[in-house]
């Protein structure tokens, strides 16, 4: 499969008032197929990029590009392609679980016949069936956290992006994230996540970034960045030097 540019960060820059900016020139690319990983400190302006991309947060400074589409020129061309997972689930609390889902398969026009089989299919593998019934406010945050994530799934979007996806969710939920993950790549869907669990990121993923202080201090292949060491390693040594 021929790798394209899904999600193209360019030049992006946000502050939120002050002088020192939550992230300055923040550039990089994920391509259909990749898992890329975003990793650094808390506060190092790993969700205000991810915001930004997916059109939550405003920006003046640079642009970012979602399938050759502008993020602040054509948000609803963006938007209709990327799926998004916040590290905290805000979803309709008083809705059943299926009454959610339902919810947004009508807002991306998916079929009957698509969005049982695909409720069913991640539902059954993420051990939530018999609870989609049940009021999304009886669910426990883990419960929400499988819901959200199946509400990003059932669109089959072209970029799914997550923030802290593996918080909140059980070993074995966990292990059902990161094959569906796979699977997704390998259909030529681009993921882009941060994360803290850099143990996770070094298997998962096949290209990483780290920013420090709303810069990118280092991007590339897990190879290359990792060049023989393990990924904690690389990036305590990289951070270190800054």
């Amino acid at each position: 499969m021929e790798q394209n540019k899904v999600l193209e960060i360019r030049h992006f820059s946000k502050s939120y008032g002050g002088a020192v900016k939550a992230c300055d020139d923040v550039s990089l690319c994920v391509e259909s197929g990749d898992i890329y990983g975003f990793i650094g400190h808390n506060g190092a302006g790993k969700s205000t990029t991810i915001r930004a991309a997916v059109g939550v947060l405003d920006f003046t400074e640079g642009d970012i590009y979602i399938n050759g589409h502008s993020v602040k020129d054509e948000p609803m061309d963006c938007k209709r392609v990327t799926a998004y997972i916040p590290d905290n689930p805000d979803l309709y609390e008083n809705l059943t679980g299926i009454q959610y889902l339902n919810f947004i398969a009508d807002v991306f026009g998916i079929g009957a016949g698509d969005r049982e089989a695909r409720v069913k299919k991640y539902a059954e593998a993420f051990e939530i069936t018999d609870a989609l019934g049940d009021a999304i406010n009886s669910y426990s945050h883990g419960m929400k956290q499988k819901l959200a994530i199946i509400s990003a799934l059932i669109h089959e979007p072209k970029l799914l992006v997550l923030d802290e996806p593996f918080v909140g969710l059980d070993p074995k939920a966990t292990f059902t994230l990161k094959e569906i993950m796979h699977e997704m790549c390998e259909n030529g869907t681009a993921i882009f996540f941060s994360t803290h669990v850099l143990d996770v990121a070094e298997k998962l993923c096949n290209k990483v970034a780290i920013i420090q202080k709303g810069h990118i201090i280092a991007a590339g292949t897990m190879e290359e960045l990792t060049e023989g060491h393990s990924l904690e390693e690389a990036f305590l040594e990289v951070v270190s030097h800054e």
